[in-house]
């Protein structure tokens, strides 16, 4: 596809009317429309995309900066995700975060290592991500997934302890 913008694409298996490229921490994002509603893609999970005849319905003036400000927020605010607060080795961080949602705030403590707060789509979704992680990263909040965390790992220690 020679250019998004201003073109309505097939991506996937979604046709979508994109209006521009955004990059943030390193990553792109497509800003378009589906079926008349905001969306917003990360480049790195569209697989497949095509460039369809149709120009895509888009206003006269387009702000991205205001238009990408404004979605994170509403993103970020929404009462549908789960917000984990963790510690993280440098090494592994990008991992960490190419995993999560969003990252909302960052802050280097003792050594190399890094507070990150970040949110997954639920706890399941954190209990994976920080699973992968194994010792580099320790989910400092909420107790229900380190609780969940704890327990997994309990779990496993219990089924390879003694059996040789």
């Amino acid at each position: 596809m020679n250019s998004l913008y201003g073109t309505t694409a097939f991506c996937g298996r979604r046709a979508v009317g994109s209006f521009g490229l955004v990059t943030v921490r390193s990553r792109m994002y497509l800003l378009a429309t589906r079926s008349g509603t905001d969306r917003t893609y990360r480049v790195s999970r569209i697989l497949d995309a095509e460039e369809l005849s149709e120009p895509a319905q888009r206003p006269e003036t387009v702000d991205l900066d205001h238009i990408w400000r404004r979605r994170s927020e509403q993103f970020l605010s929404g009462g549908d995700h789960f917000p984990v607060t963790v510690r993280v080795h440098p090494g592994r961080r990008e991992e960490l975060v190419d995993t999560a949602l969003a990252v909302r705030a960052e802050q280097r403590i003792s050594g190399d290592w890094a507070h990150l707060e970040v949110i997954f789509q639920d706890l399941r979704h954190a209990e994976w991500a920080l699973w992968q992680l194994g010792l580099d990263a320790e989910a400092l909040a909420p107790a229900s997934l380190r609780d969940a965390l704890g327990e997994r790992a309990a779990t496993l220690a219990a089924r390879y302890r003694g059996r040789g």
